[in-house]
């Protein structure tokens, strides 16, 4: 379509958006670990939640299974945990079957995880606001013996929850949930529970909180928004979520833009992007070539606050380790 017939767009970048310090790390860590041992290295679980960084990285050696009985026994080649977190038991069986355990852990969970294991050691009951299944709630609450983790998921089940001994409680949360459902939750908590022990500090990791404060920005200003992201992608969902929360009427999540339902799109004028703190930007610059062969794009950042946050290697990884 000739430029002068393109109708005109405008497009709102959600910044900061996309990699946070904790993916980076992960990825960065597969890509290390093949540059020091060479193809394969194993990685428990996706790296991170994005196809298509995970196929890159396929690409270039690692395998990825979904429990360590699928790594060949004897093998020499690292074996990588995911950025998300495992159970203790994943580590235990990993030195059992005398593998190379890298753990990719993202710093903020390990957090949460510590959290966890000196409230139990205190004798108190944990509770876990997260959501059922995912593996970063796997993982923490693999930390403690059955039974020692409460999951609490909505305010109904908040307002529902029966510890065993309510002046002996604590409270932890996943990294990636939304911001607002998870005040809700924990302020019903703390109005049955007054005595119930919060972290130190927010378990909800800067990047969700940041990312959702963008979306939040800009949501009201557009006639859509696009999340780039992956389904299984926690902190992605909730920019979805947080969208729609401010008015937007049409929030998508998509992986490439190859997904985007151009049907739902029709006759905007205005648009937002942000993308998972899983996405990389090579996505949002595929999403953005998209409506620029529909439109005529003009593209502007929304800045909320800047990131600087970084995390070393693994220590396996590091220069001074391989030397």
């Amino acid at each position: 379509m000739p430029a002068a017939e393109k109708p005109h767009l405008r497009v709102l970048l959600c910044a900061p958006r996309g990699f946070c310090a904790g993916v980076v790390r992960a990825i960065d860590a597969v890509e290390r670990a093949l540059a020091l041992y060479g193809p394969p290295v194993y990685v428990r679980h996706e790296i991170v939640h994005n196809k298509y960084v995970v196929e890159g990285l396929k690409a270039k050696g690692a395998v990825f299974v979904e429990e360590l009985h699928e790594v060949p026994t004897g093998t020499a080649a690292p074996v990588i945990f995911s950025a998300h977190g495992v159970a203790k038991s994943v580590p235990e069986d990993a030195a059992r079957r005398n593998f190379f355990a890298i753990d990719a852990t993202c710093p903020l969970v390990t957090k949460v995880h510590r959290e966890a294991t000196v409230h139990h050691k205190k004798g108190r009951e944990v509770v876990l606001i997260g959501h059922a299944g995912h593996p970063e709630v796997i993982g923490t609450m693999g930390q403690l013996p059955e039974g020692a983790v409460s999951l609490v998921e909505t305010a109904e089940q908040a307002r529902i929850f029966t510890p065993r001994d309510p002046e002996n409680l604590a409270f932890t949360t996943q990294t990636t949930l939304s911001i607002d459902d998870t005040a809700e939750i924990v302020a019903i908590l703390r109005e049955r529970f007054p005595a119930m022990v919060a972290p130190h500090k927010e378990d909800i990791c800067y990047a969700t909180t940041n990312r959702q404060e963008a979306v939040k920005r800009v949501a009201p200003q557009v006639d859509a928004m696009i999340v780039v992201g992956a389904p299984n992608s926690s902190n992605s969902q909730r920019l979805r979520e947080a969208a729609e929360r401010e008015g937007c009427r049409i929030a998508d999540l998509v992986q490439r833009a190859s997904e985007i339902d151009w049907t739902r799109f029709t006759g905007i004028a205005s648009l937002g992007i942000t993308a998972g703190a899983s996405a990389p930007e090579i996505l949002v610059e595929e999403i953005i070539d998209a409506f620029a062969e529909r439109y005529q794009v003009a593209v502007e950042t929304v800045y909320t606050v800047n990131e600087d946050v970084f995390f070393p290697l693994p220590r396996q990884l590091r220069p001074d380790a391989a030397e």
